[in-house]
């Protein structure tokens, strides 16, 4: 939806200009993106941090802005959210977003996380986005779709990292 508003140019002439100004409504401005709500989840989020007891879990990142969440999820023997974690770096947008994300879902079945749509997480957002910022809040979102595919082995180890094959420094002399 575009407003118009009418302005008259003032002035000493018996000639009055008068010009529209025209804005977009659908173009958010700073101050509604920044809406209460989100700074609370951004300030004070929910669940954020490391998670030992995960089932499931899985990270990515935006290449275009360098935000980044990993996502945790404790799933029960129903199917059921037990617990969901994030953690990650990023814009408000999209740390703000995973807080959201991660509240909504704890209690929800696999089923009920799949049919969750990108429409879905944009308008549990709140504010409507540019396309560019409506990847920072649909990040955690991919982030969930691929963690309810990801169950962790509970068997692999990988507190010392990757492990490499091959001769040490020392052999190759």
């Amino acid at each position: 939806m575009t407003t118009c508003i009418e302005s008259s140019g003032g002035g000493e002439s018996p000639v009055r200009e008068s010009t529209l100004e025209c804005r977009d409504e659908k173009m958010p401005s700073e101050q509604d993106i920044y809406e209460e709500h989100v700074l609370d989840h951004y300030e004070d989020p929910y669940h954020r941090g490391p998670f030992d007891e995960a089932t499931h879990a899985h990270e990515a990142d935006n290449p275009l802005c360098g935000d980044e969440i990993h996502i945790d999820l404790k799933l029960n023997s129903d199917g059921k959210v037990a617990e969901a974690w994030f953690d990650g770096e990023g814009c408000v947008i999209s740390q703000a977003s995973a807080s959201m994300l991660i509240e909504t879902i704890e209690g929800k079945t696999l089923e009920e996380l799949q049919q969750f749509s990108a429409q879905d997480m944009l308008a549990l957002f709140g504010p409507k986005l540019t396309p560019n910022r409506q990847k920072c809040c649909l990040l955690s979102w991919r982030v969930l779709q691929s963690a309810i595919h990801s169950p962790i082995d509970p068997n692999e180890d990988d507190v010392d990292g990757p492990s490499f094959s091959g001769p040490s420094l020392g052999e190759e002399s």
